[in-house]
Parts: C-alpha cells; sequence; structure tokens
C-alpha cells in the first residue's frame, strides 16, 4: 500500500544559469512556438492536435516513469505523485504550477500565465485541440503507464477557453476506468485555495543549480527533439520537414540579436559568426574549436542534440537544427554563406564565407 505523502519543504532559491545555457533554452523554446503556429496556419485545428498527442506521448514515455526516483515522488499515492510530478517537472523547465492536495485519492495543478507553451501572442494563434493533445498524450495516461485502471484527470479549464488557465485534477475512482473516463471535463469545478508552504520542490541533494539549470535547458530541447519526429509521424517526411526548417530559419532570424546579447556576440563578418557559433555550442555541452580567416570553420564535438537518436530521425532532426544557425547567420548584417559538413558520428565542421549575395 502506497504511504502517505510527507510533509513539503521549501529550498532555497535557485542561482542564475550561465548565459549560454540559458540562451539555448530559450532559443529552443522559440522554435516549439513558432513550430505550433506553423503547423496550426498551414495545416489546420486537427493536425495540431494529433502532432500535440503524438509529441507529449513520447515525452510521457520518455520520462514518467523514469524521473520519479529523482523528484522523490516513490510510494507515494499515485493521485498525489502524479500531480507533485507535474509540478516538479515543469518548475524545473521554467513553467508555474501551483499544486493543492485534497486527499491520498485527490490532487490538483493549475498551470499559472504567462504559459511557457504557448507564450506571448502564440496563445492567440494555438486551437484548442492542442490543449486537448497534451492532456490525451500524458495526463490521461498516467493510471496506464502506472498500472493502476482508476486512476484519471479532471480538466476544470483550459489554456485556449479563456477560463483561468490549465487546471484540473488527477482522482483515484472506487471503480476502474474506462478509456474515455481517463479524461473527463468538469468546467464548473474550482480548485481550493492555494497554500505556498506546501508546493512540491525538487530534493536539494538530487538538483544543485548548475543541474537544474541545464534541465531547463534540456526540458526545451526535448520538446524539438521529439516534436520533428512526431510531426513527421503525423504528416510525412515530405510535408512535415519544409514546415519545421522554415521555422526554424525564421526563428534563427528573429532571435539572434537576443542570443547575441546574452554570450556576447558581435554583429560582423565570418570570424564573429564563428565565435558566435562556438559560444552557444558551448550551451548545448559541445565542445569547440575554430579557425579564422577568410574563411572562418567551427569544430563541433559532442553533439548533444542528436544524441541517442539514429538513421532517420537523426538525419532530420540535424536537418532542421542547422537552419536556426543559418537563420542566425542571415540576421547579420554582413552577407555570409554557411556549410555544415559531419566529420564523424559526433562531430559537425561549420564553415562560414563572406558572399555578396545571401545563401539558400
Amino acid at each position: 500500500m502506497a504511504r502517505p505523502a510527507p510533509p513539503i519543504t521549501i529550498s532555497a532559491p535557485m542561482h542564475i544559469p550561465p548565459p549560454a545555457i540559458a540562451a539555448q533554452a530559450e532559443l529552443h523554446h522559440q522554435l516549439l512556438l513558432g513550430l505550433q503556429l506553423m503547423v496550426a496556419t498551414r495545416e489546420g485545428p486537427q493536425v495540431v492536435g494529433d502532432w500535440i498527442f503524438r509529441l507529449f506521448r513520447q515525452q510521457h514515455e520518455d520520462k514518467f516513469l523514469s524521473s520519479f526516483g529523482k523528484l522523490g515522488l516513490q510510494g507515494l499515492p499515485h493521485a498525489v505523485a502524479c500531480a507533485r510530478y507535474h509540478v516538479l517537472s515543469n518548475g524545473i523547465g521554467g513553467v508555474a504550477v501551483e499544486y493543492m492536495e485534497e486527499s491520498e485519492r485527490k490532487a490538483w495543478v493549475r498551470f499559472r500565465y504567462p504559459r511557457w507553451m504557448f507564450d506571448g501572442a502564440t496563445i492567440c494563434g494555438v486551437p484548442l485541440q492542442a490543449s486537448r493533445g497534451f492532456l490525451r498524450g500524458w495526463y490521461a495516461h498516467n493510471g496506464v503507464s502506472l498500472g493502476n485502471p482508476r486512476l484519471g484527470f479532471v480538466c476544470v479549464s483550459e489554456d485556449m477557453s479563456g477560463q483561468f488557465g490549465l487546471c484540473g485534477y488527477f482522482r483515484e475512482a472506487d471503480h476502474d476506468l474506462a478509456d474515455d473516463q481517463r479524461l473527463v471535463f468538469a468546467p464548473h469545478e474550482r480548485p481550493p485555495p492555494f497554500d505556498p508552504a506546501r508546493q512540491p520542490q525538487p530534493p536539494e541533494s538530487e538538483w544543485s543549480a548548475e543541474r537544474l539549470a541545464k534541465a531547463r535547458r534540456n526540458y526545451a530541447v526535448d520538446y524539438i527533439r521529439n516534436g520533428v519526429a512526431a510531426l513527421v509521424g503525423v504528416l510525412g517526411r515530405e510535408r512535415a520537414l519544409p514546415l519545421i526548417t522554415h521555422a526554424a530559419r525564421l526563428t534563427g532570424l528573429q532571435h539572434y540579436r537576443r542570443m547575441a546579447e546574452a554570450v556576447g556576440g558581435v554583429d560582423g563578418g565570418p570570424n564573429e559568426a564563428v565565435t558566435f557559433l562556438a559560444a552557444m555550442f558551448e550551451g548545448m555541452g559541445d565542445a569547440c574549436r575554430i579557425e579564422t580567416g577568410a574563411m572562418a570553420r567551427l569544430h563541433q564535438q559532442g553533439l548533444r542534440v542528436l544524441r541517442g537518436l539514429q538513421a532517420e530521425a537523426r538525419a532530420d532532426l540535424l536537418a532542421c537544427w542547422t537552419e536556426l544557425w543559418r537563420g542566425a547567420l542571415h540576421s547579420h548584417r554582413a552577407f555570409m554563406a554557411l556549410s555544415v559538413e559531419p566529420a564523424g558520428d559526433d562531430r559537425l565542421v561549420w564553415t562560414i564565407v563572406s558572399t555578396g549575395e545571401r545563401s539558400s
């Protein structure tokens, strides 16, 4: 039998993460936002819902059970553990979620605005089907993964409905739930008062400030790693990859100045551009060596973004990811051309030269 939930303590404030790590987290977050808008406007609400469902189901399978020990959730009542999981895992990623525990069999979560997943004006362009996709893909599947047929999620408010943000509770029923009962909607219900003293915090022994900073970066990067594969699964490669690469290039163009300000980049020529790339790639934990001159080169080793991926999934992600940096390069005042060549399983060579015209 599951043991009662222990008291919750509040940890000390986290340190500010190194600039390059934070810049990578924000860049991949912006790409996720842009890609949602790209899919919504080009392919429509149903495709968005199917894509987000696949994305969140993959995230669930990758992260949910494997993170219980790291987050101190093992042995807790399932409803409590699930609510705390979503508070802690999202909090590590920089997402504000409140926790309200009514009993061992009923525990609430309430996401606070601004919503990370639909940040800024993105929330106005993403359809309700995105919300339904991640609720079905993850929240409704927690009981299945835990082997508890009585565990479900009751949603009382959604992000795009104009209510008060994503909110609901995990509930362990007194009977087994059918497939269509694991996610239900009750918009008339309201959460109990929030008590900040009972807000879960990650175990300090497991989560140092440095680890939290890297986890926040990985949180955003994983959405892109899984999001590319999920969209290819919905649309097929021929339709999905042009959308993703275009969104990636636009994101790099739009976001370059913010990245440069974060890592001390200079809007100059090939030598300044290759130095900027090295600073950003080091924020991924990759090793970099640069060669300056009329033809500037960057040797990147590690390729954290591609780790664990094989064959087509690896090639698809690399094709999309390099467009982020092509966009950043084209955002410079000087016109430059960029080429990228593999140099082994975990190495790339980036070459930048000046040109009188924009490259493709």
